[in-house]
């Protein structure tokens, strides 16, 4: 578990895979559930804060990022389920293309089996306490990504990671490249990736590696180098 600002908490497990929990004034935003078995982990966290856990918010229904989110809902039957809309058809295992979208995404593995239903669907532009929803698909069908606008963090789900240096999922990165691998369509993990660079971030907070301060100019790289 490491405080990486007074409103942000980020709780990783095996050194690799990040959850975040977020304070506002009625207790914790948890963004993620990271893998199975990882739920004792994140409500220690939570108690370590002296906050409770009023809200669980998905980025994407990839295994490592909702792996624990049934044990989850159960040890904390009154906070919201929040959820993409277009997410939400993936984490009831639909990976159906909707209206407008490429047929030529790739799935890597079965589809999630979570048995918990969302709470609340939500859409860009919708608040979850201090965080604005923002659309961010590619990496998975209906990724979103969520802005602090306290201090403008971004919570970036796997549009970008930061493990050997600040890369899109556009593609595989050398240094690490297994959410490359799994991503869903890269042209469009690009596109979302360029319109979460515009939104200026004080700083990007992954769903693997480290909270990276300033990042403008490491996602400019990151952007340029998958746009060859």
């Amino acid at each position: 578990m490491k405080h990486v600002t007074p409103t942000l908490t980020q709780v990783t497990q095996y050194g690799l895979i990040n959850a975040y929990l977020v304070q506002e004034d009625d207790g914790l935003t948890l963004i993620d559930a990271l893998n199975p078995k990882a739920e004792r982990r994140i409500l220690a966290a939570a108690e370590s804060l002296g906050a409770p856990i009023k809200r669980i918010a998905i980025t994407h229904a990839h295994p490592d990022h909702v792996g624990a989110l049934d044990a989850l809902v159960a040890a904390l039957p009154d906070a919201e389920l929040i959820v993409g809309r277009r997410e939400a058809l993936p984490l009831a295992a639909d990976r159906t293309p909707q209206p407008g979208e490429p047929t030529d995404g790739r799935f890597l593995g079965g589809p999630v089996k979570v048995s918990s239903t969302p709470t609340r669907l939500v859409d860009a532009g919708d608040h979850v306490g201090s965080l604005r929803v923002v659309d961010a698909p590619g990496h998975s069908q209906g990724q979103i990504a969520f802005l602090d606008e306290r201090d403008q963090t971004l919570i970036c789900g796997d549009a970008y990671s930061t493990v050997g240096g600040v890369a899109t999922t556009a593609g595989p990165y050398w240094r690490f490249p297994l959410p490359g691998f799994v991503t869903w369509h890269r042209p469009t993990a690009l596109e979302s990736a360029r319109a979460l660079r515009a939104l200026q971030p004080a700083r990007l907070a992954p769903g693997h590696g480290s909270v990276v301060e300033d990042p403008g100019a490491a996602m400019d790289r990151a952007i340029a180098k998958r746009s060859k």
